[in-house]
């Protein structure tokens, strides 16, 4: 399986998804109501071996609801402008 894994995860495209621990849970944990609680969501992600892709595309979407990678909008608008600074230091 793990094979299979990073097969897909160099193939640049979503096949990542079918590795998620989130597949086939309930929406409604990624996608809680405003104030409501993400510490069961961001445990299933923090256990899941396609964290960092799925942060990654939350971040370079712009996705703005959800839990995404194991952290909120807010976290991911942190990820966001972290790196974009970096990407400005790069390139001077």
């Amino acid at each position: 399986m793990l094979s299979k894994l990073v097969e897909a995860l160099s193939s640049g495209d979503l096949a990542w998804q079918d590795y998620a621990n989130c597949r086939g849970a309930d929406a409604d944990l990624f996608f809680p109501e405003r104030g409501a609680s993400t510490r069961r969501a961001k445990a299933i992600c923090a256990e899941c071996d396609v964290k960092a892709e799925c942060l990654d595309f939350a971040v370079e979407t712009g996705e703005k609801f959800g839990i995404w990678g194991g952290m909120s909008e807010r976290e991911r608008r942190k990820v966001r402008k972290q790196r974009q600074i970096a990407a400005q230091k790069r390139t001077g």
